[in-house]
């Protein structure tokens, strides 16, 4: 399983959100390049990347924010927030991104990403956000009338790389993730799910590889970086 550290970015600096609230949000420092590299150098394989503002406003916004980590350091990067169109699709993939995550356009466009999964293999990630098992979109702001299962389901046969699944009311909380929606999805499907929300201790990673080796592909956290709960070195080595 791997490790994902995530750098969620607000107005160029590195942020956490509580259950996703833009109005709820604690800064952690104004240099994500240098982030990115301290994550890297701690031994991070792969890094998530959100730009929220652009998953708010549905474009891109951080543009130089995202530029400068994928500048500053050689592991693979995924990128979601604001990446709606295929334009968009092609400029990040062109420049450097690994995987993009496409949340929003999956329930609104579901063709389109179908059409980028086949013009970029292993490339395309569908977030899924989920509130009480519903899809959110627009940056969580609106509940949509699909279940995360349902949207799953969508994609499984047309070549998406892997699906994040985040509990909402976890994320930013700290209180633990949801493992029993996220490995229960993970069962469902045939497409690879990493777990995302509430993952704030090595004692959580403990849990999610004991039940799900074999079905996760990784685990995405953030807040209990920063805050010291987690040590990084120590949560990748765990997970290998």
């Amino acid at each position: 399983m791997i490790f994902f550290p995530a750098i969620d970015l607000k107005d160029g600096q590195c942020v956490r959100l509580f259950q996703g609230d833009m109005d709820q949000v604690t800064v952690f420092g104004d240099d994500p390049a240098g982030q990115a590299k301290g994550f890297a150098d701690a031994g991070a394989k792969w890094l998530h990347v959100v730009d929220l503002n652009g998953a708010f406003s549905g474009r891109p916004v951080n543009e130089d924010a995202v530029s400068g980590i994928l500048d500053r350091i050689d592991i693979p990067v995924q990128l979601g927030g604001g990446i709606r169109d295929m334009q968009t699709i092609d400029f990040w993939l062109d420049r450097g991104v690994r995987r993009v995550i496409l949340g929003t356009v999956a329930v609104r466009d579901p063709d389109l990403v179908k059409q980028a999964c086949k013009r970029h293999p292993d490339r395309v990630v569908v977030g899924i956000d989920a509130r009480d098992g519903m899809v959110a979109v627009e940056g969580w702001t609106e509940l949509s009338e699909i279940t995360g299962l349902e949207l799953a389901k969508e994609f499984e046969d047309c070549g998406v790389a892997a699906i994040i699944y985040t509990d909402i009311a976890r994320d930013g909380a700290m209180d633990g993730p949801n493992i029993e929606a996220t490995v229960g999805l993970a069962n469902a499907v045939s497409v690879p799910v990493i777990a995302s929300g509430g993952v704030s201790s090595l004692e959580d990673l403990e849990a999610l590889k004991a039940t799900g080796t074999g079905l996760l592909e990784g685990v995405i956290s953030g807040r209990a970086l920063y805050d010291g709960r987690i040590d990084l070195a120590a949560a990748v080595e765990l997970l290998n």
